[in-house]
């Protein structure tokens, strides 16, 4: 299979996380619940994988490193932390529904930092002129799931920081493939899936807690048993019932793979893919694809749609020939709005630091033909 749907979640792992999630189901219990051999082997996975995560983004203290189901876990107990109900919140034109849904279900009075595809200074703008009318927070994603778009978060934060607005950043198609150091960003809250970019298993994911969270979920920690409080400490506040010790692991596998490769190689590698896909494209009767002139702008994620050709029928047509690509609306609708795609969605490609030139020529070759 030529695999292009790293955006929804990485298929392809190092074999170093397969074999870390073979290992615990083998050798693991839970942790904090006993002294003997499987569980302290839990524990110490745990810590190594929630200390490696400090270390990779710039977070003080690990136990302010919080081991979540997903991103949308992540985001929802950030949200749920600053936002009452009924409050005032500034998104950016390009958040994924595990943003906005959370928004709305509480309620929010939600206002758009809208600004064009890829025009960075134009976000910056947008921001700065929605933080001065007041929020009690701000969420901007680092990089778009439809497009790759890696917005301004580093001006956004800084914009943030002076207006007194608590920021909660969504690094969902971000980690793993750019740096970010929690300290110098500022943020109150980043959440990031373990599944995508750090290569981990499904059913991870990781919360860095730069302010005091409130709980999503209660339950039993293995701390304080005699109180019917959750604990006050992290990270045992956050994460109540047993750990998902097998995808921890390989969560943690991910993390050194990351580290040993480089972010930087990561990224460099998937922007060129992305280039070559849509170079190719480009030369198509009917194709348009959205890419940013600027090669840092935009990470491994391109949209395109054909004239007269229904997203799904694109994508249908390139499952029988066995081309994973994924079509519509991404669980993004805001952000189609904002690029001008709300009507039909788009086709995505989105690779992995284990996808070749190989993969997007077969892919190329498919469109030719299909086309």
């Amino acid at each position: 299979m030529i695999y292009l749907d790293s955006a929804a979640t990485t298929f392809r792992k190092p074999s170093s996380v397969r074999e870390a999630v073979m290992n615990a189901m083998r050798t693991m219990s839970s942790p904090g619940r006993g002294g003997y051999r499987s569980a302290r082997a839990a524990e110490e996975t745990l810590y190594s994988c929630r200390s490696l995560a400090a270390e990779m983004f710039g977070v003080g203290e690990p136990e302010r490193v919080i081991l979540t189901m997903n991103a949308t876990h992540g985001l929802n107990i950030a949200i749920k932390s600053l936002v009452p109900r009924g409050g005032k919140v500034i998104i950016s034109g390009y958040e994924h529904n595990a943003v906005t849904r959370p928004l709305y279900a509480l309620g929010a009075d939600v206002s758009v930092a809208v600004s064009p595809l890829f025009d960075k200074q134009a976000c910056i703008d947008a921001f700065a002129a929605s933080l001065r009318k007041g929020a009690d927070a701000a969420i901007c994603t680092v990089c778009s799931n439809v497009y790759g778009y890696v917005l301004p978060v580093g001006e956004i934060a800084s914009l943030c920081a002076e207006a007194g607005i608590p920021l909660i950043v969504d690094a969902s198609q971000s980690a793993g493939a750019l740096r970010l150091n929690m300290s110098e960003l500022g943020a109150a809250f980043v959440a990031m899936p373990g599944h995508k970019g750090l290569y981990g298993p499904q059913g991870t994911g990781l919360l860095l807690c730069g302010a005091d969270p409130l709980t999503l979920i209660e339950g039993g920690t293995g701390s304080e048993s005699l109180r019917q409080e959750m604990p006050m400490f992290l990270p045992d506040r956050l994460e109540a019932g047993t750990h998902n010790m097998p995808g921890i692991a390989g969560l943690e596998a991910g993390l050194r793979y990351i580290s040993s490769v480089t972010p930087e190689r990561i990224a460099n590698h998937a922007r060129s893919l992305v280039r070559r896909a849509a170079e190719g494209l480009s030369g198509m009767k009917g194709v348009k694809v959205y890419l940013s002139e600027d090669y840092a702008a935009q990470l491994g994620v391109l949209s395109f749609t054909v004239s007269g050709r229904e997203c799904e029928d694109i994508s249908e047509a390139l499952a029988r020939l066995n081309i994973a690509v994924r079509a519509g609306y991404h669980c993004a609708p805001l952000a189609h709005r904002s690029g001008g795609t709300l009507d039909g969605g788009t086709v995505r490609l989105s690779v992995s630091a284990f996808e070749q030139n190989a993969d997007i020529d077969v892919f190329l070759k498919a469109m030719r033909g299909i086309l």
